[in-house]
């Protein structure tokens, strides 16, 4: 859990709600089966509590027993269905980012922020093979992605200290920027060109660029990045080709917000 939380209104604050709630984040990628030990563990719930929570998410259909392990249902994705079927931004975004793809000849994708993570909310992809499987409602470390470090940039500096000090800074490939002042130098300078680059840091031979997608009042609620292999798009090849394209398409998608 983040550390952002303020103290609960104890008459309004469900705990057993948001209790529910930590058990099916403790399920992800790299934990997709959990024991009733395990959940208890990562969650810091005690097993009798975690065992009823389990239980009633079972009973809803959104988890499934199987033996001593668990693991979430298909039915969890009505969650994450209700929260974009109610944003205007992926239903705007999506043909510009087909037209994208489709005028780079490389991946590209829209993303939010989540506190430390940026969530994939629309993705056109090219038939080209990366080890990293990205689809809608992805996630991915904001600090080392490129469309992360142009979604901190807009945050204060406070809340920007507040998330790098959350996250998971670990080497992840040749150019990973693992230093918090090398980081915060990185995405102050993101802020003041608006847009990031970011080539091996996340993955190897994984490049890529991104810019800032804003709402009516120009406060900064998205980004869209192209990205691709290093060996097909030199440093010159993303400034030079692919950026001008993403900005034109970002010019037109922030029009478009504006206008709503």
């Amino acid at each position: 859990m983040s550390s952002n939380l303020v103290t609960p209104d104890s008459e309004t604050y469900v705990e057993a709600f948001a209790r529910g709630l930590t058990v099916i984040c403790a399920f992800d990628a790299s934990h997709p089966e959990l024991t009733l030990s395990e959940v208890a563990e990562i969650t810091g719930i005690s097993r009798a509590a975690a065992r009823r929570l389990l239980s009633t998410l079972v009973h809803l259909g959104y988890v499934h027993a199987s033996g001593r392990t668990f693991s979430l249902t298909a039915k969890i994705m009505r969650l994450g269905y209700a929260y974009l079927s109610g944003q205007a931004l992926p239903d705007i975004v999506e043909p510009y980012v087909v037209k994208v793809a489709d005028q780079t000849g490389e991946s590209c994708s829209v993303c939010v922020l989540d506190d430390t993570e940026v969530v994939y909310i629309a993705r056109a992809s090219v038939k080209k093979i990366m080890s990293i499987n990205l689809s809608i409602g992805t996630r991915l470390p904001a600090w080392a992605t490129a469309t992360g470090r142009v979604l901190l940039s807009s945050l204060a500096q406070p809340e920007l200290a507040r998330v790098l000090a959350n996250s998971q800074i670990t080497e992840h490939a040749v150019n990973t920027l693992t230093s918090v002042a090398a980081l915060e130098a990185n995405i102050a300078t993101v802020h003041e060109h608006g847009y990031s680059l970011v080539s091996q840091e996340l993955e190897f031979g994984l490049t890529a660029v991104a810019v800032p997608l804003r709402d009516k009042s120009g406060r900064v609620i998205a980004a869209m990045n192209v990205a691709g292999h290093v060996l097909r798009n030199t440093r010159e090849q993303m400034l030079e080709h692919h950026l001008p394209i993403l900005q034109n398409a970002a010019a037109e998608i922030n029009a478009a917000l504006a206008s709503r």
